[in-house]
C-alpha cells in the first residue's frame, strides 16, 4: 500500500522532491515535467512535501495554545493525532478515517502488515 494521492493530484512524491531540489528555472522544470508553472512555483516555496499535515498540527497546537513545558505539548499532540486518526473523516479516503482506511486494507491483504491494526486502537488498559 503506497502513499495515497488526492484524485486530482498531478504530481507524485518523487516529482515534488525533484521540483524542490531542482536548480533550473520554474519554466524549465514545468516544461520538463509537463506540469503548470504555477504548480512548480507552489512546490518550490514549500519547505517539505508533508507541508499540509505540518500546518494542520501547528494550527491545532503551538499557534493556538501556550505551553509552559514540553509535557503538556506532548500530551496535546498525542490527543490531537489520536483524534485525527480515529475520528476525522477524510475525502481522500472516501469519507473514512485514517484508521478505517488502514483496517480496510488489512482485512484484504493481511500479509502486507507486520502488526494487526486493531491492536493499535486506543482503549482502556485492563
Amino acid at each position: 500500500m503506497g502513499p495515497v494521492q488526492h484524485r486530482s493530484a498531478t504530481t507524485t512524491e518523487a516529482l515534488r522532491r525533484a521540483i524542490q531540489h531542482g536548480q533550473d528555472s520554474m519554466r524549465a522544470l514545468a516544461r520538463r515535467h509537463g506540469i503548470n508553472p504555477k504548480t512548480v512555483a507552489r512546490w518550490k516555496k514549500r519547505e517539505s512535501t508533508v507541508d499540509r499535515m505540518s500546518r494542520t498540527i501547528k494550527d491545532a497546537t503551538v499557534q493556538r495554545y501556550f505551553y509552559d513545558t514540553h509535557n503538556p505539548l506532548k500530551a496535546h499532540l498525542t490527543d490531537f493525532l489520536s483524534a485525527y486518526s480515529f475520528a476525522r473523516r477524510l475525502k481522500t479516503f472516501k469519507s473514512l478515517t485514517s484508521f478505517e482506511y488502514l483496517y480496510k486494507f488489512w482485512t484484504r491483504e493481511p500479509d502486507r502488515f507486520t502488526l494487526n491494526p486493531i491492536l493499535q486502537m486506543p482503549r482502556l488498559n485492563t
